[in-house]
Order: structure tokens, then sequence, then C-alpha cells
């Protein structure tokens, strides 16, 4: 088949199924598919709680009223499997599994309410809206075969249904004990127009030396580990008579005599694009050296978290470093908190192939080591990288860039997909870099999730030609 004529039959089967495209996800949406550790259940097949159990069988049975062969890898992992002339396999992983929906929603979280040209509801972007798509995409070619069309299908297609992405990742291990990696996998769980690329990630716990005698009584902030902080909040013992004034983003509150509570507001940001926020610990430390707030072992520590907070490429502590394919090293302190007498800081850095996990908690342990303070690796990854001119990246961007018309590049992110737990992979869309909502429309992860319905129609089309151009490849 032509690719003009091949284009046209794929534009007429979005527009005859897009309504069910968008019920099936729907039916997913409506299962509240969060993590619940205390109600996982391994023996019954559902090792990550009921609720990604419970999508995972929607999920199935969906596959098997399409015409796959379904396979359920207890509860771990779901198989969907197009066969074709043979074994080796092209993969698609989508994830099952959601955040929970948190608090400021405005529509239902766990149905889809369809709005001006959106969908809205939890995992419609992340990650059942493009999982259903890049389903659907498959169906299109099963269908085309049923038809009795002549394009040569010599590769297996296999969707991965996964169920653990949110929160560790722990169904890939058990798949991949059980089966081999496929030749080539994608995630429709990024952005367009293709990624080839991760950066590693470290994970660490700086912890002061102990300190029985301190100023700073009580210091905590930050919500998450990987994430640049946007709130912080330190109790100090101050001098009788010490008078302090508020700052730019620092609020000073006096609960007691002789005590100050000291409020920061930063402004929060993902620790694989740290750039854009302000790290509201950063401004407590500032705040607490320049009013002379501290004692000589906190004055030390502090200073290092100065150096270590103040410089989102690492160079305050040694860190800066860079490659070709990843950019810059990144590190922040995402999280900080009183422990006993030592204060803990945790920090999260995201690096190119210039370094390693070692490397980094070797300068780490150096320079903490100089004011008495130990580091913990607490996660080390590897980058994962696979080259952009092989000709799997280069299939994935030709049919991004026939089906919109662009002239786009491939590109590398610091965060982490599914893709790196796979010998050959990429992510791939189904965001679009740049790309802007009306205010009513949330993020993934925040109230109100929503996606464009003509973004996941564009996914469509993309994800079905860019199968017809893998099974023209030589795997």
């Amino acid at each position: 088949m032509d690719e003009e004529r091949l284009v046209g039959r794929i534009d007429e089967y979005l527009d005859a199924h897009w309504d069910d495209m968008v019920a099936d996800i729907d039916a997913l949406v409506r299962i509240p598919s969060y993590l619940e550790e205390d109600k996982a259940d391994a023996d019954a097949a559902a090792p990550f709680g009921p609720g990604p159990r419970a999508a995972l069988t929607a999920a199935l049975d969906r596959a098997a009223a399409m015409g796959f062969a379904t396979q359920d890898v207890d509860g771990y992992m779901g198989i969907a499997d197009l066969p074709g002339e043979s074994d080796t396999q092209i993969g698609i992983i989508g994830h099952m599994d959601v955040v929970p929906e948190g608090p400021g929603w405005t529509f239902p979280p766990f149905q889809v309410t369809r709005k001006d040209g959106y969908l809205i509801g939890r995992g419609v972007i992340d990650d059942k809206g493009p999982s259903v798509v890049a389903l659907w995409a498959m169906k299109f070619w099963k269908d085309l075969q049923d038809e009795g069309a002549t394009a040569r299908f010599p590769y297996t297609v296999r969707f991965l249904f996964g169920t653990n992405e949110e929160t560790g990742m722990g169904d890939v291990p058990y798949y991949l004990e059980r089966y081999d990696d496929p030749a080539f996998l994608f995630t429709p769980d990024a952005e367009f127009p293709v990624c080839y690329g991760e950066k590693g990630t470290f994970h660490g716990r700086i912890l002061s030396e102990p300190m029985v005698e301190r100023n700073v009584l009580e210091l905590h902030g930050g919500a998450a580990e990987n994430a640049v902080p946007g709130q912080a909040e330190a109790l100090v013992r101050v001098a009788p008579g010490t008078k302090l004034e508020s700052a730019d983003r620092v609020q000073v509150l006096w609960p007691a005599d002789n005590q100050v509570r000291l409020v920061a507001s930063g402004k929060s940001a993902h620790a694989s694009m740290p750039e854009g926020g302000v790290s509201a610990i950063g401004l407590l430390v500032d705040y607490l050296l320049e009013n002379q707030l501290l004692t000589n072992k906190e004055r030390a520590f502090f200073g290092f978290e100065k150096k270590l907070l103040g410089h989102t490429d690492g160079s305050g502590v040694g860190l800066a470093c860079a490659d070709e394919h990843f950019g810059p090293l990144t590190i922040v302190g995402g999280t900080v908190a009183t422990e006993g007498d030592r204060f803990v800081q945790t920090v999260d850095s995201r690096f190119p192939t210039a370094t390693s996990a070692d490397e980094i908690l070797e300068t780490l342990q150096l320079e903490a080591g100089k004011v008495g303070a130990e580091v913990d690796q607490t996660l080390a990854m590897d980058p994962f990288l696979v080259p952009p001119d092989s000709p799997v990246i280069q299939a994935l961007l030709k049919a991004y860039n026939e089906a919109t018309g662009d002239n786009a590049k491939p590109f590398t992110i610091g965060g982490g997909t599914y893709a790196r737990k796979f010998a050959c992979a990429a992510s791939f869309g189904p965001e679009m870099l740049g790309q802007r909502n009306p205010d009513w429309v949330g993020a993934m992860h925040g109230p109100d999730e929503g996606v464009s319905e003509e973004l996941l129609r564009q996914a469509f089309r993309i994800y079905a030609l860019t199968l017809g151009e893998l099974m023209a490849l030589d795997l």
C-alpha cells in the first residue's frame, strides 16, 4: 500500500472509531488504579493493590475483545499480541496505574468529561489515553490483515500493560525474568517527536554531624526528593532583643520569646528541569547565614548547603559536567528535615555519560566530609541511550514528521520512563513540546488532568504510521 493511500486509510479508520477510543479511555479512567500497598496481594495477582488489578483486567478484556491474544503475567503485567510472520517482537508499553486524584478538582476525577475538544480525568494523558490510542493503532493493522491487505507484517507486535510505572516500575523486572526483551520497544508516555535517551539518576541523603547544641531547633522543607522544594520552614533560637525583618520570599514570624519561625516560599520544579525553580530550602539557608543566626557547627554545614543548593549544575560542589547527548548535569536538594540532633538533606542528580553515580557519591562525600557530614546513596541508575541515528529512532522520527509535516529532531530528557528498563527502546509522545492548553485544563498528576482530543487523534496517526515503518526494518 503506497504512503498516500495508507494515510487516507488511517484517517478514515480514525474518524470511524474515535468515539470507541474515547469510550475505552473512559472505561479505564473510571477505575481508581493507584498503588495501595496495604491492600496488595501478590498471591491474588494484585501485587500493587485492587485498583491496578482492576485496570489490568479491564485492559486485557478489551484487548481480547479486539481479537488480540492476551496473557496475564500474575497481575504485574498484561500482554496483548498481534502475531506476525516471526516471533521477533516490536513492543509497546503503557501503564494502567495512575497517581491518586489529590485535591482541587472541578471535574469528576474518575470519569472522562468531554468539553470543548478536551478530555478531563485522571489518566487521560498519563497514561490511559495514550495507551488506548496506541492499542487501537495495533487494531488498525490487525483489521487491515483481516481484510486481506497485502502489506507484510514480518514481526509480532506485543502490547504490554504495566501496573507500577508511577511508584517504582517493579512490574518490568518481574516480566523480564519470564520473557525476552522485544527487538525494539516504545512507550507512549513522554513527548514527541522522539526521546532517544534518559539521563542517569542519583539519589542520596546527606547527614550533618550530630549537633546537640544548635540554634536551628526545627527544619523541614520540600514535598518530594525529586523536585525543587517550593516550601520550607525553620524554628530558630535567637538572642534576646534580636530584630529580624522579612525578606524576599522569606517571612518572619515570632511564635515565642527568643524564638523565630522562618517560612520560605520558593518555586517548585521537577528535578529533571530545575532551572526554572527557586529552592525554598536555599532561601532559608541564605537567610540564616546572612543574619548570623547559627552556631559555628551549623554555619559550617549550612555553608556547604549554600554551595550545594545554589547551583543546579553542581558547580558549587565540584560536580559540573556535560556531554553531547544530555547536556549538563543537574542536582537539587529536594527535602530537608531534622532527625534527632542531625540535619538530613536529600539530593537528586540527573547526570550525563560524562560522570557516574559512583563519581557523584565520591565527590559529595569528599565535600560534605569537610564539614563533618556523611553521604549515603539511596538510588543509582545509569544513563540510557539508543543512538539517535539508529534505524529504529529514525523510523519513529520519520513517522512523526510525515504525520505532522514537521522537520523535528530527536532529543533526550532528564526524567525516566519505562524505556530505560529495556535493552532497545524509546519514549514516544503523545505530548507536544511547547503546547499550551486552556487554563481550566490541568497537567498530569495535578487536578483536572486533561488532554486535547486532537492531540490523541494525532498520536493515533503517528503510532499507526510508526508500526508500518518499523515493519520495514531489518530487526
